[in-house]
């Protein structure tokens, strides 16, 4: 599966660099394949495992702040996967034919 996720800290002033990085480091570790775009990430892999990493940014960054807002969007097809790295090069290649 595909999850696009975006997860803000509330009430913590208009720089939220900080808050990013450490999302960043957590998804990094999770060696899940990951594309950081600037709304957002794009993360793939098995249901437990994307939830076990949008859950570890979740708990990391309520020890940094009261409260955070998280929203979801999930792209899940069986039996499929690399499709993250494979998807806008495919559409692209289209426009060429």
């Amino acid at each position: 599966m595909i999850a696009e996720f975006t997860i803000v800290p509330v009430g913590t002033g208009e720089s939220l660099s900080s808050y990013v990085a450490e999302v960043y480091r957590i998804l990094d570790a999770s060696g899940l394949p990951c594309e950081r775009h600037a709304m957002g990430t794009n993360i793939e892999g098995e249901w437990d495992e994307v939830m076990a990493a949008i859950n570890a940014c979740r708990t990391r960054l309520l020890e940094m702040t009261h409260r955070v807002s998280i929203v979801i969007r999930i792209d899940d097809r069986k039996g499929a996967a690399g499709r993250l790295r494979r998807k806008v090069p495919s559409a692209e290649a289209k426009m060429r034919t």
